[in-house]
């Protein structure tokens, strides 16, 4: 690894990375905002200069260059010596500071992006506490962009990132710069909006107020937002997540840094589908059928009703005739326990991967990326843990099933229980599937929302959204990569990972890593557990 020196402190860097980058690694704290690490260099903003020493052209003596040089634009190099902290440095921060805040307007108590904008920030840290400017300001209209998302040209500091956005990670090219000088300013081509798979990412990439989400607009300040990391379900690349969440409710999801997955990107499809773990239709407590009754047992005594159940069918049917249908939204750990709780009971019971849902085909970005230059790939696999699944089914070993060939066996009366789980964001069965009801006679249905199959089962149980729960994802590349519950279950619900611990026969609270300790000994595939590093500080 390289060595440079910083302000007389010398770092290890990785090879390859930019000098601001490393020093961004390193701690340094140098403003920047047309750098972003997933987008080409541009060193247009200058407010990353650097007095770097060069060789003297006439005697080769290292000396501090009359210029000063962006370091977003200098590769670091064994030896290199540069400095942030002196007088000419700090100097030409705040005189760009000057020129960015020349015609801002002041608006920040009614901009979305107050309490994690880099403009306040930079301004306070690196700019003049007052502005000389007496002229009228240049004001620029707000824009409606696309059908998600707003400019407010007047904010923009003309960084370019929201350009690249469109022209190198999605290959859409709907946005550009036009006119020129002082009278820059950002704006969608004629007759092409922005609206691709990918435009929510110009909203994360922007540095300031500028590009706004209209479905997070005037919703909640940044600052009254807890955020959790966690894991995207939409489809099986599981981008690396956070959700942000205040009193008990999700407002937004945002990309977050993984290296081996999504690296600073994430699709609209995951963005935005968050809005079903609200919806007001969910089952929210458990059911038990008793003749034509219905009843809504305490859950304490949801394990024994459970295992009375099974129990009594194992003993009169054998324990081929029970089956569990293991959903690809449950998590590794939710999986692992279920197929514990079946198996004690019923040694030979059949153990089934569930529905796998498809649509469409999968899309490459930028578009007509080929695998050497694809920069961020939506699966038409949606759901987010299939790999997870099948590797705990192989683990388990005996009877193991497709989804399709379970439905057949149930539709001949093969089995006189099962345990099928859902947690689809989406309605899952048809009217094929429904008819396995009728030939199952204890029938466990497991989902966050009622389906056809709801009418014939004999227990219902509320399954959490994945934001209300804890767990691990395996991807389609088999990354596997953990989630922490960001909200809590709706009143009367709890975690799937609770009420399958309990049933399992475990005593206490449910802790999705106390249970992959468990798993690991068992599933060795299970170890592997990913976590993304986390990005610096300012490299936004």
């Amino acid at each position: 690894m390289p060595k440079i020196t910083i302000d007389n402190k010398e770092i290890e860097c990785r090879a390859g990375v930019p000098v601001l980058q490393a020093a961004l690694e390193a701690g340094w704290d140098v403003p920047h905002y047309c750098y972003h690490p997933g987008l080409s260099i541009v060193a247009s903003c200058r407010l990353c200069l650097m007095e770097m020493m060069m060789p003297n052209p006439k005697t080769q003596e290292l000396s501090w260059s009359p210029k000063l040089v962006p370091s977003c634009q200098t590769p670091v190099k064994d030896g290199l010596i540069c400095r942030f902290g002196s007088d000419t440095v700090k100097h030409n921060q705040r005189v760009c500071m000057e020129f960015f805040l020349l015609n801002h307007p002041l608006d920040c108590p009614v901009c979305d992006q107050a309490g994690e904008c880099y403009l306040q920030d930079y301004s306070y840290k690196f700019g003049n506490p007052t502005s000389r400017m007496v002229d009228q300001k240049l004001k620029n209209p707000k824009k409606d962009i696309g059908p998600r998302t707003l400019l407010y040209q007047d904010r923009c500091v003309m960084c370019s990132r929201c350009v690249r956005v469109t022209d190198e990670v999605s290959g859409t090219f709907e946005l550009g710069i036009v006119n020129r000088g002082s009278r820059c300013e950002i704006d969608a081509f004629p007759g092409k909006p922005l609206d691709n798979p990918l435009q929510g990412n110009v909203v994360d990439v922007c540095p300031v107020g500028a590009m706004l989400d209209k479905d997070f607009l005037f919703k909640r300040r940044v600052w009254e937002l807890r955020s959790t990391s966690s894991v995207c379900p939409k489809c099986a690349t599981g981008c690396a997540i956070h959700v942000d969440h205040a009193d008990n409710k999700v407002y937004r999801l945002k990309p977050r840094f993984n290296p081996k997955v999504n690296t600073w990107w994430m699709c609209d499809e995951g963005r935005f589908g968050f809005k079903y773990v609200h919806d007001k239709k969910r089952i929210v407590k458990p059911i038990v059928r008793r003749g034509m009754d219905h009843e809504s047992p305490d859950w304490a005594d949801v394990p024994d009703i459970v295992r009375f159940r099974f129990s009594e069918l194992v003993k009169r049917d054998g324990a081929a005739k029970v089956a569990a249908v293991l959903s690809p939204f449950l998590s590794c750990e939710e999986a692992w326990l279920l197929c514990k709780f079946i198996r004690s009971l019923a040694p030979t019971a059949a153990l089934v991967t569930g529905l796998i849902p498809y649509s469409g085909e999968d899309r490459k970005f930028p578009i007509g990326s080929n695998n050497g230059t694809t920069k961020f790939t939506i699966l038409k696999e949606k759901c987010p843990n299939r790999r997870g699944i099948e590797t705990i089914l192989k683990a388990f070993g005996g009877t193991t099933l497709t989804f399709d060939e379970f439905c057949k066996k149930a539709t001949t009366g093969e089995f006189s229980a099962a345990w099928i789980t859902g947690g689809y964001p989406e309605p899952w069965v048809e009217k094929e599937t429904a008819k396995i009801a009728e030939k199952i006679e204890f029938l466990v249905v497991q989902d966050i929302f009622e389906n056809e199959l709801c009418t014939g089962a004999g227990m219902i149980f509320p399954s959490c959204g994945w934001a209300e729960r804890e767990g691990s994802f395996m991807n389609a590349a088999g990354v596997l990569q953990s989630f922490e519950r960001a909200i809590a279950p709706p009143d009367g619900a709890k975690q799937d990972g609770q009420y399958l611990y309990d049933i399992a026969g475990y005593s206490g609270l449910y802790r999705a890593t106390r249970i992959r300790e468990l798993m690991s000994a068992e599933v060795p595939a299970m170890k592997e557990l990913y976590v993304p590093p986390e990005m610096p500080a300012h490299a936004h």
